[in-house]
C-alpha cells in the first residue's frame, strides 16, 4: 500500500508539472498565439459540456454499481474486494478527475487562465 501511494504521488507530480507547462504555453508565455485554441474551445464548448456531464455520470454509476453489488450480496469477501474493488476505484478516480478538469477549464477562471475569457460570452452566436 505504501509503495502504491508513492507511485500515485509521483504520478500526480508528473501530471501537475505537465499541465502547468502546457498551460504556460497556452496562456501565451513565450509569444505563443492561442487564438486557434480559443476558436476551437468556442466551437466545441457544447461537446466539452456533454463530456464533463458524462464523466461525472459515469463515475456515479461506477460507485453505485459497486455499492449495489455489495449491498445485494449481503457479504463482503476480501478476494472479491481486491479483484474488482481496485479497478473500479481507479475507474471512478479517472472519470471523476476528468470531470473536475473539464469543469475547471470550462469555467471563467479556467478560460481566463488560457486567455480565452470571451468564449462563454460568444458561445451560441
Amino acid at each position: 500500500m505504501k509503495n502504491l501511494l508513492k507511485k500515485l504521488g509521483f504520478a500526480g507530480i508528473v501530471v501537475l508539472t505537465g499541465v502547468s507547462a502546457a498551460m504556460a504555453a497556452a496562456a501565451g508565455v513565450g509569444g505563443v498565439n492561442n487564438s486557434g485554441l480559443c476558436d476551437l474551445i468556442g466551437q466545441m464548448y457544447g461537446v466539452f459540456q456533454i463530456l464533463r456531464t458524462l464523466a461525472f455520470v459515469g463515475a456515479a454509476f461506477i460507485i453505485a454499481g459497486w455499492a449495489w453489488g455489495y449491498i445485494s450480496k449481503g457479504e463482503v469477501k476480501m478476494d472479491d474486494l481486491q479483484k474488482k474493488g481496485t479497478g473500479m476505484l481507479v475507474g471512478f478516480v479517472l472519470l471523476f478527475g476528468i470531470g473536475i478538469v473539464l469543469q475547471f477549464f470550462l469555467s471563467s477562471a479556467g478560460l481566463g487562465l488560457i486567455g480565452c475569457q470571451d468564449v462563454i460570452l460568444n458561445w451560441g452566436r
